[in-house]
């Protein structure tokens, strides 16, 4: 009987805790990085260098758009756009080396902070058991922009607690939510409260937009009314988001001053690119030396 019962208790704890858990492979001692933003290229654009570098330094990095991008186009759309954006957001994260780019089936341009959508989000939270949940600040030009920012903010907390979309297990603690920078001044500029330096995975970010050429090379160009000026050789093409969109993102006064705290003056003065984060309210406060070891390039410093 006892016999019984001591492999009765095993199982249990097995169960319990296979039920608990966010996963049970070898990668889980390393820490998790998931994206939410609205379309396929968003993330890409926004923290595509420092996504580079923490999948070089082991992290598991994630990618998630809530739509699916199939309005994004001046000449297709539907099924197929959304078909090809999805395959070059997936080619865009093999470039960046991350994990996973997914894309949901959400329709593009007509993005609305629901209950349902809120659960797919909460859903790819606790699934991916993140340590850091990126999104985007609930205040921007495009109004998929604005509710995909919404969603992550409404998933906060939520992601802990276990009668709140019962069917996939909660996280035991609330993860460090993260705002991707933009450059909106109302109600409130963004804080560049992490500020990192991508000159090491530049090229990579490049790369990794040039994979999303419905967007870079047509769509944008096009509203922009540079469509004229995209050239039609590949390496020209790449220069030509060198030296346009991307190249622009030089490193601001604010960024600077970041990189200096966290780099330290003499290093911080070498960067010519970075991507900022503000951290937001609603997840775990972490202390200087949290995101110190959260983010392994400020470890040395």
């Amino acid at each position: 009987m006892k016999k019984f019962t001591g492999l009765f208790i095993i199982i249990s704890i097995f169960l319990f805790t296979t039920s608990f858990s966010q996963g049970t492979s070898e990668e889980d001692d390393r820490i998790r990085v998931i994206a939410i933003f609205a379309h396929p290229d968003d993330g890409d654009a926004k923290m595509g260098g420092t996504a580079a570098l923490l999948a070089e330094m082991g992290y598991a990095v994630k990618f998630v758009s809530i739509t699916n991008g199939d309005a994004g186009h001046h000449k297709e759309g539907g099924g197929m756009l959304a078909k090809r954006r999805r395959a070059e957001a997936a080619e865009a994260g093999r470039r960046l080396g991350i994990d996973e780019y997914k894309v949901l089936d959400n329709h593009d341009g007509e993005l609305l902070p629901e209950l349902h959508i809120r659960q797919q989000v909460i859903r790819e939270i606790r699934s991916w058991n993140a340590d850091i949940v990126l999104g985007l600040r609930p205040n921007d030009y495009h109004p998929d922009h604005r509710y995909a920012g919404v969603l992550v903010q409404d998933a906060a907390y939520m992601v802990v607690v276990p009668n709140v979309t019962p069917d996939t297990p909660p996280l035991r603690k609330n993860p460090v939510f993260l705002y991707m920078a933009d450059g909106f001044q109302k109600p409130n500029p963004f804080s560049h409260d992490i500020v990192v330096g991508i000159d090491e995975t530049f090229e990579k970010k490049v790369n990794a937009f040039d994979a999303h050429e419905s967007q870079v090379y047509e769509w944008l160009p096009w509203v922009s009314g540079n469509l004229d000026k995209v050239p039609d050789d590949p390496e020209a093409r790449k220069d030509f988001l060198r030296k346009g969109f991307i190249g622009r993102m030089t490193v601001s006064d604010e960024q600077r001053a970041g990189l200096e705290k966290w780099y330290g003056k003499e290093q911080a003065a070498k960067f010519r690119y970075a991507e900022s984060f503000e951290i937001c309210e609603y997840g775990k406060q972490p202390t200087e030396k949290e995101i110190r070891e959260l983010f392994p390039m400020f470890r040395k410093n």
